[in-house]
């Protein structure tokens, strides 16, 4: 058995038409497989980076035209019974030719393909070609074959099995991308082949179980009766010193092999205990003993399973990880460039780690993207990070239709067997906002009657995983209430979306919310300066300059931004203001929300906030733009999603202090509680204390004297727990053991202009800056990238009372000026705006 890679010598050129420019017509260029035609006419230098300015507009001509990529080979022949071409991934209507013989078609950019091309190789030189037809043409011709469907995006992308945010989103660009993005090769082998390796691996009474299930595919296919040549194989499996052994009697093609290991560590989420993996390996052998296949993956011992017996709240959606509840802080996931073979292992594991620094614990792959790597998948086993991951339906009905209807059973077959080894991936979702939509995005109507999706979701779809994966929980959609005599938003009941506060409402309204379990809520914000500064070339920059306002796809995004800062902050009076203050705007309505409901955690379960990162540069929700840069958002998540986390919140009658422990041991502390002027003048104390047992709560009405100020304007609340020193510090573990409460918003508040003192130290590896307060200094924060793209600061958001100091420690290679790193536009607080 040989495997060898067809990964070299491509070249590209596009099929003549009248769309595609004159200096490309006729041309070939190098390709790099895997790879797709915009890396490949990016680096012949033959368009503009699409990501700069508004450049992707010129580029909407490349997704409706055909290429072509060819590539020739040598050939040896071999004695071996079969040898097939192995297509990981097309992306995605292609025609695959070999020495001009035809020898498969694709329509699935999701799904491997397999096709036996023994017969038409020839000795010497071979010549390999996939045509790749428009994706527009092909889901237009489905389209109106089918009827139209409703979506939120005017883009045929229902009716083709592709990316779907390749067609732009309200936060990606449209890139209609082609190409050979996943390993191609030729696979050569004889008698049989492990074809597929599904382990089922539990935990039962201590022990863990893996029920191997095992697909063998025979050189001479699966005939109904045994081929002339077929012979008994044998199966053998190990796992941590376990091992088993099953015969395939001749003609058979399946085995079940169990193998049991006595008391193994288990693998637990992030925060929860260690991430505990065990090799398994298995092995397919001939007749004689010969070894014909094998296959290893690293798997780990955990059960898994939602709570969602109705209670007096509703319905719940709890997950239990190992017979614990975890209470899932959350991000969702989106492809982490428009361009999937650009992103590398290495750049998933930083994303990973910027998720585990900002203390998440789930990650949400949204159904509008792609099934991520092998690497995606083992890093997240690795960080003990949990994966919820959409089956890849969208914002739209979908056709339910042939072809789609056999293309969507393979790949959700593929897919779910590809995954199963993974502990880390926690639960299946059917779909984002498809049933919703169906129900209130006036979508019947229209309809009339035609497929939208929901068989994929209510049966195709929960059939396969019962029948693949039963080891995992499978959830209808996302929003879903459980039942569909319940509205599917309901937030009483199972998972709910929160998009009223964005789209029309102040961010406040999100206290009006005790959801179970909320799977999307997010607030917009640009990204980083430096990020700005490298993709646009305006000049000057303004909310509304022509690349600002190309790198805003959400409807009216920049008035719901003003609308935001109207509701709270003073009024910007230039660019750099309304930069930092947008960027303040995200944090801050985020971390309300994520305080909010996890002081509610009797009732709700989790939250996944919309979203961790970016395909690109662009206005979004992200906490991570599209250059990888930390916006405020990232440390407003820290603190918010801190496994204690002490927070002021407003219950019926006044103000409670909440005390939520998400660590594994009990939190035992005093806390104290003062109102004070905004000068640091006291007006009322109280201490208190706290017992919170691990995984659990507590809340503690605040007395009258503490909860009404005397003066809205001038004061506010600080609240404390375990001495909390009063020189601030470094805060870079995200503690959120100190919680404050302001009476007043910023634009009405009678806040004295910004005063303090800065020093400057040199360290190993960049430089440490000393802010001691002067005045009340609310939301300090560094935007070191301003002075260099490479500098990163440890800590942000920080509110200091007058004579306490924060350390911030701001990593970059070259020296920054100390004078411009102490001052605006690079040091910030929400009263540097407001005079006296």
């Amino acid at each position: 058995m040989t495997r060898r890679a067809l990964h070299e010598g491509w070249t590209l050129r596009a099929v003549p038409g009248p769309q595609v420019p004159a200096g490309i017509a006729g041309r070939a260029v190098p390709a790099t497989v895997p790879g797709c035609v915009h890396t490949d006419l990016l680096a012949a230098g033959l368009i503009l980076d699409p990501y700069l300015d508004d450049n992707e507009k010129a580029l909407a001509w490349i997704g409706r035209t055909d290429w072509v990529y060819e590539t020739t080979f040598a050939h040896e022949p071999c004695a071996d019974e079969r040898v097939d071409l192995v297509c990981a991934g097309l992306d995605t209507v292609a025609t695959l030719t070999l020495n001009g013989t035809e020898v498969g078609r694709t329509e699935n950019m999701h799904r491997g393909y397999r096709f036996d091309v023994r017969s038409s190789l020839v000795a010497g030189s071979n010549t390999l070609g996939v045509r790749l037809d428009s994706a527009y043409r092909y889901a237009e011709a489905h389209r109106d074959r089918l009827g139209d469907r409703p979506n939120a995006y005017p883009e045929p992308f229902p009716f083709i099995r592709k990316m779907a945010c390749n067609f732009g989103w309200d936060w990606g660009p449209t890139l209609v991308t082609a190409g050979i993005w996943q390993e191609i090769g030729l696979h050569a082998w004889s008698t049989a082949r492990l074809a597929a390796v599904r382990p089922l691996v539990t935990v039962e009474a201590g022990d863990g179980r893996v029920e191997l299930h095992v697909d063998i595919e025979r050189a001479g296919g699966a005939p109904l009766t045994v081929r002339a040549g077929d012979a008994p194989l044998t199966v053998r499996a190990t796992v941590s010193g376990a091992t088993a052994e099953a015969t395939i009697p001749a003609g058979e093609h399946t085995a079940v092999l169990v193998l049991t290991v006595a008391d193994p560590a288990l693998w637990w989420p992030r925060g929860y205990g260690e991430q505990r993996r065990y090799e398994l390996a298995v092995t397919l052998c001939g007749p004689d003993g010969e070894r014909l296949d094998d296959w290893s993956r690293r798997v780990g011992f955990r059960s898994v399973r939602l709570d969602t017996t109705p209670d007096a709240h509703g319905t719940p959606f709890a997950l239990h990880v190992n017979d614990t509840p975890v209470f899932v802080r959350g991000v969702n996931w989106i492809p982490d460039d428009a361009f999937p073979t650009r992103i590398t292992r290495d750049r998933l594991a930083h994303r990973f780690d910027q998720a585990a620094g900002a203390n998440i614990n789930l990650l949400r792959v949204w159904g509008g993207g792609r099934y991520e790597s092998d690497d995606f998948y083992d890093l997240a086993d690795e960080a003990g990070l949990l994966v919820q991951q959409d089956f890849l339906f969208a914002c739209a009905a979908y056709p339910e239709e042939e072809p789609f209807g056999a293309e969507v059973a393979a790949e959700a077959a593929e897919q779910v067997l590809r995954l199963a080894p993974h502990p880390s991936l926690v639960l299946w979702t059917g779909n984002n906002e498809n049933i919703w939509g169906w129900h209130d995005w006036d979508w019947q109507e229209p309809l009339a009657g035609r497929t939208w999706g929901r068989g994929y979701y209510l049966d195709l779809l929960p059939r396969i995983v019962g029948e693949l994966d039963p080891t995992r929980p499978y959830w209808p959609g996302s929003p879903w209430s459980g039942s569909e005599e319940i509205h599917p938003n309901d937030p009483a009941h199972g998972t709910t979306h929160i998009w009223d506060v964005w789209n029309t409402d102040d961010y406040t309204k999100y206290r009006e919310y005790v959801p179970r379990f909320v799977a999307e809520f997010g607030y917009q914000a640009p990204p980083a300066y430096a990020t700005l500064r490298r993709a646009l070339s305006d000049q000057p920059l303004a909310p509304d300059s022509p690349g600002m306002a190309h790198h805003q796809k959400a409807i009216d995004g920049d008035a719901k931004l003003r609308r935001g800062l109207d509701a709270h902050l003073p009024e910007p009076a230039d660019f750099d203001d309304w930069h930092w203050l947008t960027q303040l705007n995200q944090a801050r309505a985020i971390q309300l929300a994520v305080e909010h409901f996890r002081s509610h955690r009797d009732v709700c379960a989790g939250t996944i906030v919309w979203q961790l990162n970016d395909c690109w540069p662009v206005t979004s929700w992200s906490a991570v733009d599209g250059d990888g840069r930390r916006k405020p958002l990232w440390y407003a998540l820290r603190r918010a999603y801190a496994d204690r986390l002490l927070t002021v919140q407003p219950r019926e009658g006044g103000l409670a202090l909440v005390a939520v422990n998400d660590g594994s041991t009990p939190w035992r502390a005093t806390a104290s509680v003062s109102r004070l002027t905004l000068t640091g003048e006291p007006r009322a104390k109280t201490t208190l204390e706290l017992d919170v047992p691990a995984y659990s709560s507590v809340t503690l009405a605040l007395p009258a004297e503490l909860a009404r100020p005397e003066q809205a304007r001038r004061e506010l609340l600080v609240a404390e727990a375990g001495g909390t020193e009063r020189v601030v510090g470094h805060l870079g573990d995200g503690r959120g053991e100190r919680a404050l409460w302001f009476f007043a918003e910023d634009r009405d508040a009678d806040r004295p202009a910004a005063r303090y003192d800065a020093t400057v130290e040199s360290i190993d590896g960049g430089q440490q800056v000393r802010v001691t307060a002067r005045t009340v200094l609310r939301d300090l924060t560094l935007f070191p990238d301003r002075l260099d793209p490479a500098a990163e600061v440890d800590e942000a958001l920080v509110t200091l009372l007058p004579g306490e100091s924060a350390t911030f420690t701001v990593r970059c290679d070259a020296p920054l000026d100390p004078a411009a790193l102490t001052a605006r536009p690079v040091l910030r607080c929400v009263n540097d705006i407001i005079t006296d």
